[in-house]
């Protein structure tokens, strides 16, 4: 397909890209040096962005980046079950056999913690995803169960992400207690006119373009399109270059961008 007819040697735009050659973007850089700095703090992070922003790929960024000997990452997205699911799959995470009472449940997850940090010399780091889905019931738990000796401890690392209005939710007065925990919140921004170039350019190089393909018009294009979020970016871009295939055309301009565009709806 079109690989061959523009002499690539992979998909540019898959999903599975390993971690070490993610594109670098400022909001990447800035996340990344913030992450590290609460690697070392220890706490509540919150980190927000639009559908598409590349949240879960710079959280699955830092959990490649870990030293393994000093942390333990569990991720749970919560768009995969329910609060309670959450809970039992915390437990299993840590290596413990689920209780079945709330209460109980609850004391195992924080001995366990508690065990990993102390006595292995082990952070947990856990990560739960689609937080705009949780309920408020669900934060005021989040409260209690990361609460230790009376909030003078903070043996692991939470981090909770979702999409923007997850922040509005956390602000409401009902929540303040975990909110006012929180140590860390960073929103991760859609890339600039001049980050979509090189991110395209930067995967492209990565499946072994050895000349430009998208001229500079077209760029311009799928930034506009795009509005810089990095998945609408590959599927743009993906879109065009089957397009282009079609047509023979040796490079994509930019109306080859649009009528790819006018195919899907972005």
């Amino acid at each position: 397909m079109y690989k061959s007819f523009y002499s690539l040697s992979d998909n540019p735009f898959k999903k599975e890209i390993e971690t070490k050659d993610l594109y670098q973007s400022e909001n990447l850089k800035e996340l990344s040096a913030r992450l590290d700095y609460l690697k070392k703090t220890r706490g509540i992070a919150v980190i927000i962005g639009e559908p598409g922003s590349g949240k879960t790929s710079a959280l699955r960024s830092m959990a490649d980046s870990v030293n393994p000997s000093l942390f333990k990452v569990i991720y749970f997205p919560l768009s995969t079950g329910s609060v309670m699911d959450f809970y039992r799959g915390i437990a299993i995470g840590l290596g413990e056999e689920p209780k079945f009472r709330k209460v109980d449940l609850f004391n195992q997850v924080q001995a366990a913690i508690l065990k990993f940090y102390n006595e292995k010399k082990i952070t947990p780091i856990i990560i739960l995803d689609e937080m705009q889905l949780a309920p408020n019931k669900f934060l005021s738990d989040l409260g209690i169960l990361f609460n230790f000796a009376m909030d003078s401890q903070n043996p692991f690392i939470l981090i909770l992400a979702g999409l923007s209005h997850f922040m509005t939710k956390l602000n409401l007065n009902h929540n303040q207690s975990l909110n006012q925990r929180v140590i860390m919140k960073y929103q991760l921004n859609s890339l600039n006119k001049e980050e979509v170039k090189a991110y395209v350019e930067h995967q492209l190089k990565l499946a072994g373009a050895n000349h430009p393909i998208f001229i500079p018009q077209a760029l311009e294009a799928i930034a506009l399109r795009s509005r810089g979020l990095p998945r609408l970016i590959n599927n743009i871009a993906v879109n065009s270059l089957l397009l282009g295939f079609q047509l023979k055309a040796e490079q994509i301009n930019q109306e080859i961008v649009f009528k790819a565009c006018e195919k899907d709806t972005f």
